[in-house]
């Protein structure tokens, strides 16, 4: 059920991956679509095709503001824009409303002219990737909250009745928790692929080098939630064979500089967060990685 407190109707501007996911979940809990704003007819159209309700827009126009709540969904640079834009077409229009962006490492401030005509305004970001292929699973996702208190109370009924645990966070420290969360969904993401093509070059097939790291990966997060970090953690590193580093950074000196610099960066990285020790570690790192004969890290 929804709260009596809380708005049935939303319009999402920016209607992309998240838009769109977030706009079929919430229609799916009956809530009402209202406007649904992309940069094209055809673009806007589809989107509430997905969502499976809305009016579609190619452009913002006070239809918008036929809705309790407002979700926009657009990339972080357009943000200033889009909030400029719908302070002068709304004017007076906007106090009372609630405004949300879905950015992870923006806060409310990008939205100040919103907030200037008197809507409350706040951040709601799902800690979860959006492929675009399908709808993500949302059940027991983190949601960063942050805002006024109004906005804030709106972002945290939304996430809750997507299934999510909302989290209520500082507004400057909304960097530092969206490079959390790129270090796992976009960042790991780029290690695997390394580690693939390596696997290739040494003479497995791309299936092959799939079937071997993905066990692997799984068993890695399956001890992190086990066991926790330290007694999870694996590797040269963990054991202090400090050669096999040297030997590893040496072979990695034929392919792209990047292979050699992330290993090294991340067997720093892994000996500060992880080591009992982590001066010593890094330390022994440092000469076995000068060691190698790829040139300094």
């Amino acid at each position: 059920m929804l709260s009596r407190c809380m708005a049935r109707t939303i319009s999402i501007v920016g209607a992309g991956r998240v838009g769109r996911t977030l706009g079929k979940r919430l229609r799916e809990l009956g809530w009402r679509i209202g406007a649904v704003v992309t940069r094209s007819p055809a673009t806007a159209r589809a989107a509430c095709y997905t969502i499976g309700g809305g009016s579609p827009h190619a452009r913002l126009t006070r239809d918008v503001l036929d809705a309790d709540i407002i979700l926009v969904t657009t990339p972080d640079s357009a943000l200033t824009a889009v909030s400029t834009a719908l302070a002068r077409i709304g004017g007076k229009e906007c106090r009372g409303k609630v405004v949300l962006h879905t950015s992870g490492a923006l806060d409310r401030t990008v939205l100040a002219p919103l907030g200037r005509c008197g809507a409350a305004t706040g951040s709601l970001h799902p800690m979860q990737t959006f492929s675009g292929r399908s709808l993500p699973k949302l059940k027991g996702v983190i949601f960063a909250v942050e805002g006024d208190p109004r906005a804030r109370r709106a972002a945290q009924e939304i996430a809750r009745q997507l299934g999510g645990v909302p989290v209520t966070i500082k507004s400057a420290s909304k960097p530092a928790y969206h490079a959390a969360a790129v270090l796992v969904a976009g960042h790991a993401l780029g290690l695997v692929e390394a580690a693939t093509q390596l696997l290739m070059r040494a003479g497995f097939s791309r299936r092959r080098a799939t079937a071997a790291l993905l066990p692997l990966m799984r068993q890695m997060l399956d001890n992190f939630e086990r066991l926790g970090p330290q007694a999870a953690w694996t590797g040269p590193v963990a054991r202090g064979d400090f050669a096999v580093v040297a030997k590893h950074a040496k072979a990695l000196v034929k392919y792209p500089r990047e292979f050699r610099e992330i290993y090294a960066a991340l067997s720093l990285l892994a000996g500060r967060v992880l080591s009992k020790n982590p001066a010593a570690t890094i330390q022994h790192l440092k000469r076995a990685l000068q060691k190698s004969g790829g040139g300094p890290i």
